[in-house]
């Protein structure tokens, strides 16, 4: 018969108002930005819509990128909350897991505008303005595409599966409250 560790719940500090909803809304765009790759790239060049979804792929990635900093300087101006639920090594894995997942918000939406920029194609923000563009160089391009395809795509992934199965196990296994951490308070009715 397995026991099931359940660590009591403690009183959890939780993010700021506007940490949660950053969190929440580039979670959001993340979970928006991944499929639209997925299709765009599987479509024929000559589709009438490949055109779109990468004006729409590139928009939310820069959105993303732009989250990725404000996250990054709230963070820095308001400290995240304790980690009392956490033991030493969980709460380095989880700091350790945060900075990369930071990290790869930053350099996906750099490696795709310079895949773009440096490939002689023009990045728009949702067709409302047009970003400073760069000298063609292939090479710059194949390093981006290499950077941005081949491997950062894959850290996201694990990334992600590794927030989510954290999660899923502090919620089902360890019912310590770590998701309230993000969570507005809740009140008694």
């Amino acid at each position: 018969m397995e026991t099931v560790v359940e660590v009591p719940r403690v009183d959890v500090g939780r993010y700021t108002t506007t940490a949660q909803f950053l969190h929440w809304f580039t979670a959001v765009l993340t979970f928006t930005v991944l499929p639209l790759a997925w299709v765009m790239g599987s479509m024929k060049d000559n589709s009438p819509y490949r055109g779109l979804l990468f004006t729409l792929h590139k928009s939310v990635g820069l959105t993303i990128l732009a989250l990725a900093a404000m996250r990054v300087i709230w963070r820095a101006i308001y400290s995240p909350p304790p980690l009392r639920q956490f033991g030493p090594w969980e709460g380095k894995v989880v700091v350790a897991s945060h900075w990369l997942l930071y990290f790869a918000m930053i350099a996906m939406p750099i490696s795709g505008y310079l895949l773009s920029a440096a490939g002689g194609h023009a990045v728009t923000y949702f067709d409302l303005f047009t970003l400073p563009g760069l000298p063609k160089n292939e090479a710059l391009s194949h390093a981006a595409d290499w950077v941005h395809v081949a491997v950062a795509q894959w850290l996201v992934y694990a990334l992600i599966l590794h927030h989510l199965l954290g999660t899923a196990w502090h919620i089902a296994i360890r019912k310590d409250g770590a998701l309230d951490r993000m969570l507005p308070q809740q009140t008694s009715v």
